[in-house]
């Protein structure tokens, strides 16, 4: 990480919380969205907010863990991290002083779908940042002295955000026991005995492999002239040529035959459960529908002091000290519905499962009321429309949901069809993909805590599918 922040708070809360997992929605970005695609085949998104003097510039690669293999694991996410040690143009370090020297602020992060890079500058310097992300994409300089300091700085973020925090450790052998063949069942940071047999040849090879144009996003928001973007776009990127990029091979899920369980044991004071069920997404669902119906579920047992989680088993039946759901329905493929919880401490865990069941079961066979669902679908709608203050989230929404194979336009399209969902869809889905030949849970048996053991959270913070920081 290099003392800086693991990953930005709003990608974390990207890569768990319902709520901010789905894209802004408003009829300004349908008519202010500058797309241009040159022809070495990069794509370019602009969006003109000039609230104030500020600028989000983003470069997103469409490659992430879930196009490495078993022995590679993590490689994307290492890549990541030498994209700052040094290119042609610029020294080792250098590239980060260049933006703290124009007063901007920097970072990386990697997912399961893709790797981006970003900067936020004042609006007189965004075109420097642009070219100096254009130099890296094509003259990433990698060299032995600086990969080995690098790849002890991702062995040692590993330790310290999963094997040290146990309800990480926890989601990550949820993840591999729920999926089989599934690229999702590989965490983003890879496994450490991959980590640890990395050589500075499976850098450059992901490096020649993915880093082209014709496999890239472009997206600038904030104080800028869009068509003054697309020309400097052009200017710096238009002659780095495309690559040849290799064909993805179907890697489809072995079907479930029943619920999957697991233990894990590891230091912690209080233990922990979760579940999750396989679940479609708008990539991979025949009618949309079903995706966004999933989304209003999760909200309905998860959104704030009046869902049902919080009613129910927080405050009614005192079952649980922290709750959460999760459902995204925007990734390239098949991901989860989770749900998680940790009990107080006269709750046994069965006890809090078959409650957390209940819930569930509750949706599958009676319609949630009118103004519940009102609720909810509001509740999504106002906290989208919120994050427009920030040009880095927009900028963020943009390139995630035209990397992952969605389109920026889904944006467009979400108000509508958050609005559109009605509780016969919510019951129907829940019935359909909610069965417990679908589910995986997973059960954190806490170990007695030593003197060097870190605090266990105080709230339910599962961890997502973005390692970031470089």
């Amino acid at each position: 990480m290099r003392g800086r922040k693991w990953v930005p708070a709003l990608l974390a809360a990207l890569a768990f919380a319902w709520p901010l997992v789905v894209p802004a929605t408003t009829a300004e970005i349908e008519s202010d969205v500058v797309e241009a695609t040159l022809e070495n085949g990069l794509t370019v998104l602009v969006l003109e907010d000039r609230r104030a003097p500020v600028v989000a510039n983003m470069v997103w690669y469409r490659v992430g863990s879930a196009d490495e293999h078993s022995g590679i694991t993590g490689i994307s996410h290492m890549l990541e991290h030498m994209m700052f040690r040094g290119s042609e143009q610029y020294e080792p370090g250098e590239f980060s002083r260049v933006i703290s020297r124009l007063g901007g602020r920097e970072n990386a992060f990697t997912g399961r779908d893709y790797t981006g890079y970003f900067q936020v500058i004042g609006r007189d310097h965004w075109e420097t940042v642009m070219a100096m992300e254009a130099e890296r994409m094509q003259h990433l300089k990698l060299q032995e002295d600086e990969f080995r300091p690098e790849l002890n700085v991702v062995k040692e973020e590993r330790r310290l955000r999963v094997e040290d925090q146990p309800n990480a450790l926890l989601r990550e052998q949820m993840m591999a026991t729920a999926f089989f063949n599934h690229p999702y069942g590989n965490p983003v940071i890879g496994w450490m005995s991959d980590i640890e047999a990395y050589t500075l040849e499976d850098n450059q090879a992901w490096y020649d492999r993915y880093y082209h144009p014709n496999n890239a996003v472009v997206v600038v928001v904030g104080d800028v002239d869009a068509e003054r973007v697309i020309a400097a776009a052009r200017e710096h990127f238009g002659d780095i040529p495309a690559g040849e990029l290799p064909v993805a091979k179907p890697r489809t899920e072995t079907p479930q035959q029943g619920e999957r369980r697991i233990t894990v044991e590891a230091r912690a004071e209080l233990p922990y459960l979760m579940m999750g069920w396989k679940a479609p997404v708008l990539n991979t669902v025949d009618d949309p529908v079903d995706a966004y119906a999933l989304l209003v579920a999760a909200g309905i047992l998860d959104s704030g002091e009046a869902s049902r989680f919080a009613r129910e088993i927080v405050r009614g039946a005192e079952l649980a000290g922290a709750t959460s759901a999760r459902y995204s329905a925007f990734s390239r493929l098949d991901d989860l519905f989770l749900i998680a919880a940790v009990p107080t401490a006269d709750t046994d865990m069965d006890t809090l499962e078959a409650a957390l069941l209940e819930q569930v079961e509750r949706l599958q066979d009676e319609p949630v009321s009118a103004s519940e669902l009102e609720r909810v679908q509001a509740r999504v709608i106002a906290s989208e429309i919120y994050q427009r203050d920030s040009v880095r989230s927009q900028a963020f929404q943009l390139g995630m949901l035209e990397t992952v194979g969605v389109g920026w336009r889904e944006s467009d399209r979400f108000v509508e069809r958050v609005r559109a969902v009605t509780a016969e869809d919510v019951q129907r889905v829940a019935g359909e993909y909610l069965v417990p030949q679908r589910r995986t849970v997973a059960i954190l048996d806490p170990q007695p805590l030593d003197g060097d053991a870190p605090p266990e959270p105080a709230s339910v913070q599962p961890h997502g599918d973005t390692a970031g920081g470089m």
